[in-house]
């Protein structure tokens, strides 16, 4: 995404200094600013205002403790300026690193939940709100997170949520009950198996699952799982994935589960130009009832020139929003959208 270059917190007010604080701290501020055009065609040919903006500041703080380790802070106010999370994360050496988050969706399972390669977006991400689900497990909760060191290019990570769904706090405080969800944990292993061999340094392996328990008399605990492969091989990055879903719903009519389908592949041309191709279908089912599927392909280029990136997208969705029965053309949408990326 956006390459974010390091200033100052006083850069606000137009001065390149950073702040330390007394034990050895330090305090920094990067941002950065995205602006899009975006044209609807199909089932969302309604595009009413296509400008849009997104304004972005990650405040990040970091330290040292008297034994080696590694604290770090890290706050982000996203689009519209609004607060969009905060972590803390402990780097104990040899001992891997503890991350405390209040749902960012870079723990567990969530960061998984694609990683295809692409020149910028996902084929769902994209100004057509497609409605897909993904596997998402304790991601976007308030969760604790522990990562193993790196041994022989392998690493395992286990996450907990104690209540899904209750939402954030502040300091001091607690959350009421998240409704019919209970306690989640998700776990993954990421590989590189190069072996020493130049050939498979690019290969990438990940695999990761998620429970949670249902307190809602006739519901099941909900499950969700992810596997796939990416191989960086010169300048070209291919990727396949698949994950599934089984929301534990048993309500005639309810949905039962949603299986996943995704391929990318990208070229960066040289250092500052890339294309990719990407396409993501998925399935929903449901009890007592035929199943349907969205299909979702996007062709994308960008090019980056200093601190500015400059991105554009083609996008079609078929059957979006898992429509059983949809009006012919009305939800098979598509997007060109072309995109404008200025870091600080």
């Amino acid at each position: 995404m956006n390459k974010l270059t390091k200033v100052g917190l006083s850069a606000l007010c137009g001065s390149l200094a950073t702040i330390s604080a007394a034990n050895a701290g330090e305090m920094t501020v990067t941002g950065g600013v995205d602006m899009s055009w975006v044209s609807l065609g199909g089932g969302a040919a309604t595009t009413g205002n296509p400008i849009g903006m997104g304004s972005n500041l990650t405040f990040k703080g970091d330290g040292e403790l008297d034994n080696g380790w590694t604290f770090s802070l890290t706050v982000a106010m996203l689009n519209q300026d609004a607060y969009s999370n905060t972590v803390v994360n402990l780097d104990m050496g040899a001992l891997g690193s503890l991350n405390f988050n209040q749902g960012d969706s870079g723990n567990g399972i969530d960061a998984l939940d694609d990683k295809m390669p692409t020149a910028w977006e996902e084929p769902w991400g994209n100004a057509l709100g497609t409605g897909v689900q993904l596997v998402r497990g304790v991601g976007p909760e308030s969760n604790v997170q522990y990562k193993s060191p790196t041994i022989a290019g392998t690493y395992i990570t286990v996450a907990g949520a104690r209540d899904m769904g209750s939402g954030n706090v502040n300091d001091k405080g607690a959350g009421g009950h998240g409704g019919s969800t209970g306690s989640g944990y998700d776990a993954t292993i990421n590989m590189n198996p190069s072996l020493g061999t130049e050939i498979l340094s690019g290969l990438n392996l990940f695999v990761g699952g998620h429970t949670s328990s249902e307190t809602v008399e006739r519901l099941n605990d909900r499950y969700e799982g992810v596997g796939g492969v990416t191989y960086d091989i010169g300048p070209v990055s291919l990727g396949f994935a698949a994950s599934g879903i089984s929301t534990g719903k048993v309500a005639a009519g309810a949905v039962d589960y949603y299986k996943n389908h995704m391929f990318g592949v990208s070229f960066n041309v040289n250092d500052d130009l890339s294309i990719s191709y990407g396409s993501h279908d998925s399935q929903q089912g449901s009890v007592s009832a035929e199943s349907v599927k969205m299909d979702m392909e996007s062709w994308q280029i960008a090019y980056t020139m200093g601190g500015a990136s400059f991105r554009y997208a083609m996008t079609e969705v078929n059957n979006a929003a898992y429509q059983t029965a949809p009006s012919e053309g009305t939800y098979d949408k598509e997007a060109n959208v072309i995109s404008v990326s200025l870091a600080f």
